[in-house]
């Protein structure tokens, strides 16, 4: 089989100096950070620039008086240890020598309140601080809809509640959870303690393109509008409708849910109404990005996998992380075969070679290859040229060597 590489214009608007937009954005706040301990939150995935950015928040804090300190907040994540989320933040190179601030990671929370479906908690190391700063990417979200999704207010519900809170909200329904984000956030922004937010926004090539900083008290209602102004950046596929797509790579470090639901078309919730676009009859996946420490959650919405993929599946982490959500779905074990080349056959063998697709992954969508007939309808797409020079699907020990070549 023969491919074609499309590449397609993503919409690229890069910060060149992070350190200093951080620093000019939070001093238009125009407000004195608590003088004395203030935690940062800690613990999104595949953030562009997130050590400088990171490390510049803390700077100008201390620089006001402020003495800030990290604070992993990844509700379930990485087991719900306070160990595994130190050593998953660190991992990202957030490190208490490369950002000059001390970690205190722990899973021990304070209960704030109650809302509809449940109590709402904090961090304690963050409720025992003098403030918090929110510091987190606004996106769309794997699992619902609505006016705030994934982003600030979901780091100080779910990151900073840790597994407690996380629970809570992850009780309610779907069609429920943007109400239930906005009531458990409202009461955290009451509790008195989040004194700003930093919201990141990336463009279409994964780099940092807008950062925002908000007081703590104005967060809930400024995020929607951010949220619509990340839309114009949300890198897709290029076509509606598809037989196959084969992702080379999934993992947290793409999306929370391995693969972005937005992307795909399925978010894999059993008794709610799955997303219209694009429609897609085969999905298969390669392989568990090694920045994912086996948390393997998503990898249910694809039909087929590898066993290299299903060999790096740390089933424990996945399950705290699925069986929080509720959503046991997403981390059901599909169809298994021996490597790349026997899975690519057998697709074949059952599906044909139409209307193709291989990315390699759904974060980076820049460069992606498919089959003759997509590449001909795409030769007319504004935003998309189509090398006219075909690619043979070449294999080596079983493994596909397009996107490591």
């Amino acid at each position: 089989m023969k491919v074609f590489q499309v590449d397609q214009q993503l919409v690229s608007a890069p910060i060149h100096d992070v350190t200093a937009e951080v620093h000019r954005q939070l001093d238009l706040l125009h407000l004195k950070p608590p003088q004395g301990d203030v935690a940062i939150t800690a613990g999104s995935r595949g953030i562009s620039n997130i050590v400088a950015i990171t490390k510049a928040t803390g700077d100008w804090l201390r620089t006001h008086g402020a003495r800030p300190f990290l604070v992993p907040s990844m509700g379930s994540h990485n087991g719900a240890t306070a160990e595994g989320q130190q050593k998953m933040i660190e991992s990202l190179g957030l490190t208490s020598d490369a950002t000059g601030m001390e970690i205190r990671s722990s899973m021990e929370c304070v209960k704030v309140g109650s809302v509809g479906s449940g109590d709402v908690w904090m961090d304690r190391q963050c409720h025992e601080a003098a403030g918090v700063l929110i510091l987190n990417r606004i996106k769309l979200h794997t699992c619902f809809s609505g006016p705030v999704q994934s982003g600030l207010t979901k780091m100080m519900v779910v990151g900073m509640g840790k597994i407690r809170s996380a629970e809570t909200f992850h009780s309610a329904r779907p069609d429920r959870m943007p109400q239930i984000l906005q009531e458990m956030g409202s009461m955290l922004v009451r509790s008195g303690k989040i004194f700003a937010g930093l919201a990141l926004l990336e463009d279409g090539l994964d780099e940092t393109a807008e950062i925002h900083a908000i007081p703590g008290d104005e967060i809930l209602k400024k995020e929607p509008v951010l949220l619509e102004r990340h839309r114009h950046y949300f890198p897709t596929l290029p076509c509606d409708e598809l037989n196959v797509l084969i992702v080379d790579d999934i993992g947290k470090t793409y999306s929370g849910t391995g693969m972005d639901t937005n992307v795909i078309g399925r978010r894999g919730v059993h008794g709610f109404e799955d997303l219209t676009r694009p429609k897609i009859n085969v999905i298969a996946a390669l392989g568990l990005s090694a920045n994912a420490q086996g948390n393997a959650l998503g990898v249910g919405l694809a039909d087929f996998i590898t066993r290299r993929l299903r060999d790096a599946i740390d089933e424990r982490k996945t399950f705290v992380n699925a069986f929080t959500t509720g959503d046991m779905q997403r981390m059901a074990i599909p169809c298994t075969l021996k490597n790349d080349e026997e899975l690519v056959a057998k697709i074949r063998e059952r599906y044909g070679d139409r209307c193709w697709m291989l990315v390699p992954n759904t974060l980076h969508l820049e460069k992606i290859f498919v089959s003759e007939d997509v590449a001909n309808e795409l030769r007319t797409h504004p935003k998309c040229q189509v090398n006219s020079l075909p690619i043979p699907l070449d294999f080596q020990a079983g493994r596909l060597k397009l996107f490591s070549a």
